[in-house]
């Protein structure tokens, strides 16, 4: 258990000091602005770059892992959808930033720092592959679905352009495109723009997960929702079952991949969910909520998690005997 402790209090302890300092300083929201673009542009694209750049190719084109990975995301969104709107009787869009907080974990800034200290660099190439096809997905899905429920005719091309600037342009799956691309050619940067890299890298968790810590404590719980009753247990729980159940049942894959994809799937909401919700004016303080109680039990969760894991308790393959 000192182990799983030594795994975890690293983790958690950047996001409570920096939901400390938040609550000490009182800096204002705006002074976050630099952090965060230091943190989106700079250190996170320096990380997914130096890791997939030298990994092999033929480990970046397992598209079996892929694709049960993002349908099971898929899934869990749906689920929480259907349920938002049959028994709260949600609007679409509230209905859609519900199933987001349900199936769409904090993988930009909490899974780089969990995934890569508790299996090592060798977790990287499932962390980029699922951080990059999970964000298409959620660019995807939020834009189409508050589109049709608009009541407005959108042109189908200008729509399909807004969502390809959102993927192709955002830094993450940028430094994914590139990385890969300097994989395929066997691309090294010069050693002085390498040592710069590794040390933008080494800075990317760290600085996350202590700008979440910020963030949550600048949104502030005022209520409860009543959505969280069923939005916390898809989120936590059944959303790592069920990517657990089918990397299991649909294929033979790397261990080391299916405790990542598993582990990823039960990180808390991903603040992304709050700036959807902020964008659109829709279910904007329950979200910031969701965000601030599903990162709290998380620390119990992804513990018990981490436990099972590295314990032996839970195998790779649940149908392997």
């Amino acid at each position: 258990m000192a182990e799983i402790a030594g795994l975890v209090f690293p983790l958690f302890g950047l996001i409570l000091l920096g939901y400390l300092a938040a609550r000490i300083t009182k800096q204002p929201a705006e002074a976050m602005g630099w952090l965060n673009t230091f943190i989106i542009y700079v250190a996170l694209p320096c990380l997914f770059f130096k890791l997939l750049s030298k990994t092999p190719i033929e480990k970046l084109t397992s598209w079996e892992f892929i694709t049960t990975n993002i349908s099971t995301t898929f899934v869990i969104f749906l689920a929480v959808y259907a349920i938002a709107r049959l028994m709260t009787k949600a609007t679409t869009p509230e209905a859609t930033i519900q199933g987001l907080a349900g199936a769409y974990g904090n993988i930009g800034y909490m899974g780089p720092g969990i995934a890569l200290l508790t299996f090592g660099e060798e977790a990287a190439v499932p962390l980029a592959l699922i951080f990059c096809f999970e964000n298409i997905l959620h660019f995807i899905v939020a834009p189409t679905m508050m589109a049709l429920s608009s009541g407005k005719e959108q042109h189908v091309g200008a729509l399909l352009g807004q969502i390809a600037k959102k993927v192709f342009l955002h830094p993450f799956i940028i430094a994914t495109i590139v990385g890969v691309a300097a994989a395929i050619v066997q691309f090294t940067p010069p050693l002085p723009i390498e040592r710069l890299i590794d040390y933008l890298a080494q800075a990317a968790a760290p600085c996350a997960l202590f700008a979440m810590g910020v963030t949550l404590a600048l949104r502030p719980l005022k209520r409860v929702p009543g959505e969280l009753s069923f939005i916390i247990p898809f989120n936590l729980v059944v959303h790592p079952i069920a990517m657990y159940l089918s990397l299991s049942f649909f294929g033979d894959f790397d261990p080391l991949w299916v405790y990542t994809a598993v582990l990823l799937a039960a990180l808390p909401t991903a603040t992304n969910v709050f700036v959807i919700a902020q964008q659109y004016g829709v279910w904007v303080e329950r979200a910031s909520a969701t965000i601030l109680l599903t990162t709290m039990i998380s620390v119990v969760t992804v513990t018990l998690l981490l436990y099972a894991m590295t314990t032996g308790l839970m195998p790779a393959d649940l149908f392997v005997n």
